[in-house]
């Protein structure tokens, strides 16, 4: 049934509990998973120059190391959950505005469910879901299980 599980993270505690439920469930259908990073380069562009953002855009990560660090946590640790249950796992880092690049993720590769917290590292934990989670909820045609970090506590 879920063949391709697409799993957006930015390396916050919610997307690390979605990374949970979304080994659940491909534990159950053996699933590959897919662990996709977006480096925001909207939000980027306010903390870094105009070059390292234009780099970022054209994707000569390497050369900023302290980016890709970030990203390689994020999705590293995806990766390192999904090999404890024997799961395959694919690693992605792209740039771009995060619901867009997620969405063209979607579009390009065969993905059948997108597994996603209800908001990420930006902004103060709120009852409402992300804006980003929000756009991607209302602009793709696959299924999306959103997951809250509040149900962690519960």
């Amino acid at each position: 049934m879920y063949e391709h599980i697409l799993v957006p993270t930015d390396g916050s505690e919610t997307a690390e509990y979605a990374v949970d439920q979304a080994i659940d469930i491909a534990s159950k259908y053996g699933s590959t998973v897919h662990a996709l990073y977006v480096i925001d380069v909207d939000a980027t562009s306010y903390s870094l120059g105009t070059e390292q953002v234009d780099r970022i855009r054209q994707g000569h990560l390497d050369e900023m190391p302290e980016v890709r660090a970030e990203a390689d946590e994020a999705t590293g640790y995806v990766a390192d959950i999904a090999s404890e249950h024997g799961l395959t796992v694919e690693e992605h880092v792209t740039a771009g505005e995060p619901a867009r690049a997620i969405r063209k993720f979607v579009e390009d590769n065969d993905v059948d469910l997108i597994v996603m917290g209800s908001h990420g590292r930006s902004g103060l934990s709120r009852v409402i879901l992300g804006s980003v989670t929000e756009k991607v909820l209302r602009r793709t045609r696959l299924p999306v299980l959103v997951v809250d970090a509040h149900e962690k506590d519960a």
